[in-house]
């Protein structure tokens, strides 16, 4: 039996406010996902067939420093053997005007969707007790120490029997094309830290009350979007990424 001063720690110890950084590093990614016209999909596609995607990224990324006039003055289309690029090809641009540069690819101007988060299947879940909210706190103790996402919520559900599952999908997923539209999608292949927070409890840190919400994307890949504790979201501070590169690709949704 414990006595009154262990009892008095006890309460110290559960007496809040507590705090517990949480960061989810790995592999993952930016992407925009734009509607475009058949004719776009129809010149695209070919040459992506034949060259790969490094001309269609070329137009996309740089479309921000040419007019729609301009975009043919660029040489580079030359190694892939493309004489021009015609109007109806030009998605990031509004053709009829003839003063405006591109669109950015991250803003495009028709855009279904936009993706920014860590691969489901490439994510791992650090969580440190701290000693305070700020930024620049102290760690105090290691509760999980950068472990596969993906098997940490399947962990925790095994030890509850699975009467509590702390992944979970959003009520209303990602916006998709509708079937017989065209789509363009734009990614940035990123590395690193896509998710950093501070949670503040009243009391201990329970893991059962995380829940870490995943969607399919609409390129298929499923991404962490957000992370909540006892039912309200976790305010990421921001994450810290690298790019490994640009990848694009049209396709016309089949479903």
């Amino acid at each position: 039996m414990a006595t009154s001063d262990e009892k008095k720690e006890i309460v110290e110890e559960l007496k809040g406010p507590h705090y517990y950084r949480i960061t989810v590093n790995g592999y993952g990614g930016e992407a925009s996902y734009m509607r475009i016209s058949k004719e776009a999909h129809d010149f695209w596609k070919p040459i992506g067939e034949e060259h790969g995607d490094s001309p269609l990224v070329h137009y996309i990324v740089n479309a921000e420093e040419y007019t729609a006039g301009q975009v043919n003055e660029d040489t580079e289309y030359a190694d892939y053997n493309i004489d021009s690029i015609p109007d109806e090809a030009k998605f990031m641009h509004d053709v009829d005007d003839k003063e405006a540069a591109g669109y950015t690819w991250y803003e495009p101007k028709d855009e279904i969707e936009h993706v920014w988060g860590a691969g489901w299947d490439n994510a791992y879940v650090t969580i440190e007790k701290v000693d305070s909210d700020d930024y620049m706190s102290n760690t105090l103790e290691e509760i999980v120490d950068r472990e596969d996402l993906s098997e940490f919520c399947s962990r925790i559900s095994e030890e509850t029997d699975w009467e509590v599952e702390i992944q979970d999908g959003p009520e209303n997923g990602y916006a998709y094309a509708k079937k017989g539209e065209y789509v363009c999608q734009m990614y940035s292949a990123e590395k690193g830290t896509f998710f950093d927070g501070i949670l503040e409890t009243p009391g201990l840190l329970d893991l059962k009350k995380l829940k870490f919400l995943v969607d399919e994307a609409p390129n298929g890949e499923d991404t962490l979007y957000s992370i909540q504790y006892d039912g309200e979201d976790i305010d990421n501070q921001g994450g810290d990424t690298n790019g490994k590169g640009y990848y694009a690709e049209v396709w016309e949704q089949k479903w």
